[in-house]
């Protein structure tokens, strides 16, 4: 498993923009990293994720495509979210989520929380006026 920290959450009024990010530790290039956020009584819910080497590209919720980008620098053990346009509906914890990468396995597979392994401790994002 590796060790994820997330950073860059705050409040932000409607229309404005955060950027997070997420430091790994141990060997995280050869994971998938993901972002996810539980909406209200829900379990966590996809955001984004990042399969680096499988060409499987980086499969959005269609509820933030257009206004958030996932990207990750395996230099620096690094995975953001940089988030424009937020919308009051946007608040959350985010929490950042590693899980081993398979080529066997769809992009729905890893959309699915229940299949990631290894979680940071959330940042909160709050949006409002």
């Amino acid at each position: 498993q590796v060790q994820l920290v997330e950073a860059g959450g705050g409040w932000v009024q409607p229309g404005g923009s955060l950027r997070l990010s997420c430091l790994a530790s141990g060997r995280p290039s050869s994971y998938a990293m993901g972002w996810f956020c539980p909406p209200p009584g829900t379990e966590r819910a996809f955001v984004a994720s990042a399969r680096w080497s499988w060409g499987k590209g980086y499969p959005y919720a269609d509820s933030v495509k257009g206004r958030f980008t996932i990207s990750r620098d395996n230099a620096k053990n690094t995975l953001y979210l940089q988030m424009n346009s937020l919308k009051p509906e946007d608040t959350a914890v985010y929490y950042c989520a590693a899980e081993m990468d398979y080529p066997s396995r769809s992009n729905a597979y890893y959309s699915d929380y229940s299949h990631w392994g290894s979680w940071g401790q959330g940042t909160q994002v709050t949006v409002s006026s």
